[in-house]
């Protein structure tokens, strides 16, 4: 029998029903087995989240800190992991980089196949880069990445998305989409588990190569590439101001994080559009290395 173990840490839910309709092929196959562990840290994440807390988590998130976690109850050695998380400020969930930071992380990912499963508003390229060094970093071996993201624009995304995280409220209004993934794009997912299913049937995972190509495992938007760069490079200053402003929840971080959450506005009304614009201007004449960038980030599964 072929045992999997899937992972994930899910706040709204929405990654969780992601992961149920990814892996349902699998629960009803007789000859495989299926262990779900949800990643739990030791002091919770508020969901919906108020506002300076979410900020707080910022410079935590960028630097890859990570949380303390609660050990799993993990018996078996596995032939496969599937691990779901979601991007906070262009990085893995720190819950997630809490656990694979972890002594039992070490020991249970050593030489196994992973899948990585990532639900998330529009930029997951810097986080799944990093993700790829924590993976490394444990031993394992990286087979498949499949992306789910927000409906809507990415625009559109800067309203949706933070309404959603601070009220819980995700439903459309005026003329915005419902923020989140797509009911039908989470239920789809289910070919990736079936195809999953037919390939441990063969010993496929042993091979340590992709499983999911040619099936729109993901697809990345090579005009974004270089915005998530920017962002990731701004981040990692602002980051380190915040941290040594303080503790996380004291009021000189505070301070910083309000001053942070003014140019981020400012950033976000004025040079993000335009950078988008002059990004889809000059796209033409940077075809070539754009689609190069773009197949890069789009493996091992590709589209």
């Amino acid at each position: 029998m072929k045992k999997v173990l899937v992972l994930y840490y899910s706040q709204s839910g929405q990654l969780k029903k992601t992961v149920d309709s990814f892996t349902a092929p699998l629960k009803v196959n007789d000859e495989v087995s299926v262990d779900y562990q949800e990643i739990v840290p030791l002091e919770a994440y508020p969901y919906p989240w108020p506002f300076y807390t979410f900020f707080d988590a910022f410079p935590e998130a960028v630097y890859l800190d990570g949380c303390p976690v609660e050990e799993l109850d993990l018996q078996d050695d596995y032939d496969l992991i599937i691990l779901g998380y979601t991007s906070w400020f262009l990085s893995p969930s720190i819950p997630v980089t809490g656990f694979l930071k972890s002594e039992q992380a070490k020991k249970l990912f050593k030489d196994k196949p992973v899948v990585t499963l990532i639900a998330c508003r529009d930029m997951w390229v810097m986080a799944q880069e990093k993700m790829k060094e924590m993976l490394k970093a444990v031993d394992a071996k990286l087979i498949d990445n499949v992306v789910l993201t927000d409906q809507g624009r990415s625009l559109f995304t800067f309203v949706t998305t933070p309404r959603w995280l601070f009220t819980g409220r995700k439903d459309a209004f005026w003329f915005f989409p419902p923020a989140g993934v797509l009911e039908d794009e989470i239920k789809n997912t289910s070919r990736f588990g079936e195809r999953l299913k037919t390939a441990l049937m063969n010993d496929e995972e042993k091979q340590a190569k992709p499983l999911l190509r040619n099936m729109g495992a993901v697809s990345v938007d090579g005009k974004l590439i270089g915005t998530e760069k920017i962002a990731t490079r701004s981040f990692m200053i602002w980051g380190k101001l915040i941290k040594k402003a303080g503790a996380p929840g004291s009021f000189s971080r505070k301070i910083v994080i309000s001053i942070y959450v003014l140019f981020l506005l400012t950033l976000i009304l004025t040079v993000v559009p335009l950078n988008m614009l002059i990004r889809k201007l000059i796209y033409p004449f940077r075809k070539e290395k754009i689609d190069q960038n773009v197949a890069y980030y789009e493996q091992p599964s590709g589209r």
